[in-house]
This record gives C-alpha cells, structure tokens and sequence, in this order.
C-alpha cells in the first residue's frame, strides 16, 4: 500500500535563499530535499497537450482549507482510470491512464521515461492570485519509497515555491524532485496561471540509480520527525475521513493512537 499527498498545516518560516546554508544541515549532514532531474522536455509539445486538457473539467482540490483562490486538479492517471477521483492514493485498485490523457501523446511521451510504478499523475493548476498555505504532505519523500516530480507547463516570474525555506526556481520544461515532508508552500502573485505536470512514482532500482547519481544515497534519510499538534492530527483525520478506502482508514487509525500522545 502507498499513500501519498495529504496535508498537515503549518505555519511558515523564515524565507532561505536558494543556496544559503541551513545550520541544521551542518550540524547533521546534508539531507536532500530536492533535485533538479536531467530531463529537458519540450516546452512547445507540453503547451500543446495542455490546450486540450484544458477544455477537459478540472476538479478544485478537496482540502479547501489549505489554499485561498483557485487550485484544481485534472487526473491523467488514477485508480480504474477513474477521472473524478483526484486523491493522490492508490491501495488495490490499479493505477491507469483516464480518458484525459487519450489526446496528450506527447504527456504519455514524458510519462513513459520514468520507469517506475505510478502511484499518481495530474496536472495541477494554481490559478492567478492563488496561494497554497504551509502544510506537509504525508510520507512522500525518497527515504519513504516514493517521490514526487513537478513539470513545470505554464508559469511566471511572480510564483514563489517555497520548500523549508528555499525559493527553487522551476522553469518550464524542467524536471524537479522535491521532499514534500518538508513545509512547503506555493503563491502565484503573477498574469498567468500556474500549472504542472506532477508525478507521484513508487522508488525502484532504476529511480536509485537516478537520483544517487545526482546526490549520495545517505542524503536521503529522513529528517527528525515534528510533533503535529493536537488540532493538526485532528484536522487530518476529517480530510482521511472523505476518502472512505482501506487505506485511509488505516492512517486514521494511526493517527487515532497519537491523539492519546498529545
């Protein structure tokens, strides 16, 4: 069973910019929180596919108290292909293309290079004005046998992607890896909206031979584990909760047990 994209809010931190060192990471060695992979993908073929996933009905994402504005989700694979269903969360229905993806060859182009289980594929799109408030996702870092990738299709200069503490810069085209473990958040303050292809795969031997090529294998463990509060846990549970599958019902049941920590 793999879980992956539920929030837990937090609140921000100071900004870091891209390259200044964090003292934690001197203190306890450097862990790897994102990459930037080496894929350049074709930015005019991606636009392309993009104009007609756009006339298809997208799908505003299910935790509303996380963002302001408008953030919507199209499916381009998902459990039985089901194009209405968005959570990023595979127990044991398989993982497929939806009908959306039938006119985006060249998205099935792209998809085809990582050659890896798909856990989840949607285009994700944070519209002009937006903001995505700090939270942590559940359990979607390499050091959890899964990661997520964002390809940026659309974007401007006056979207701020902030991963604990760090500005990263995503270009259109690009490839990155990001931790998402880590307090994250996302504004878009620009014209234009804000849309990615973004991939939740499951890690393998050809995905450790890709990204320990790019960093050392033990710059993937885990970061010490925060405390969530009390009303962070119980938050959680209500969004778990909506899901109504198997494996939601198991998070909740361990989240349930760290109540009685608080």
């Amino acid at each position: 069973m793999k879980t992956v994209g539920l929030f837990c809010s937090l609140s921000s931190k100071r900004v870091r910019k891209f390259g200044e060192s964090d003292p934690m990471e001197s203190e306890k060695g450097k862990i790897t929180k994102f990459l930037k992979l080496p894929f350049q993908f074709s930015v005019d073929k991606l636009t392309r596919d993009l104009e007609s996933a756009l006339s298809k009905r997208w799908i505003a994402h299910f935790n509303t108290e996380g963002y302001d504005g408008a953030w919507n989700s199209l499916p381009l694979y998902a459990p039985n292909g089901n194009s209405k269903n968005i959570f990023a969360l595979s127990d044991s229905d398989p993982i497929i293309p939806t009908e959306e993806l039938e006119n985006c060859p060249y998205f099935k182009e792209v998809i085809q290079q990582f050659e890896c289980p798909l856990l989840s594929v949607r285009l994700l799109r944070l519209a002009v004005g937006a903001k995505i408030k700090p939270h942590r996702d559940y359990k979607l870092g390499y050091e959890d046998n899964c990661f997520r990738l964002h390809i940026p299709i659309s974007t401007n200069p006056e979207v701020t992607f902030t991963l604990d503490d760090t500005n990263l810069k995503m270009l259109p085209g690009e490839c990155w890896y990001t931790n998402v473990n880590y307090v994250h958040s996302v504004s878009n303050l620009g014209e234009e909206d804000r849309i990615h292809l973004v991939i939740d795969g499951e890690r393998n031997a050809w995905s450790d031979e890709l990204f320990f090529s790019l960093a050392p294998e033990e710059s993937f463990g885990p970061e010490p584990a925060p405390k969530a509060s009390r009303e962070e846990i119980l938050r959680t549970i209500e969004e778990l909760e909506r899901m109504k599958s198997p494996a939601s019902q198991q998070l909740i049941m361990d989240l349930q047990k760290k109540l009685d920590e608080c």
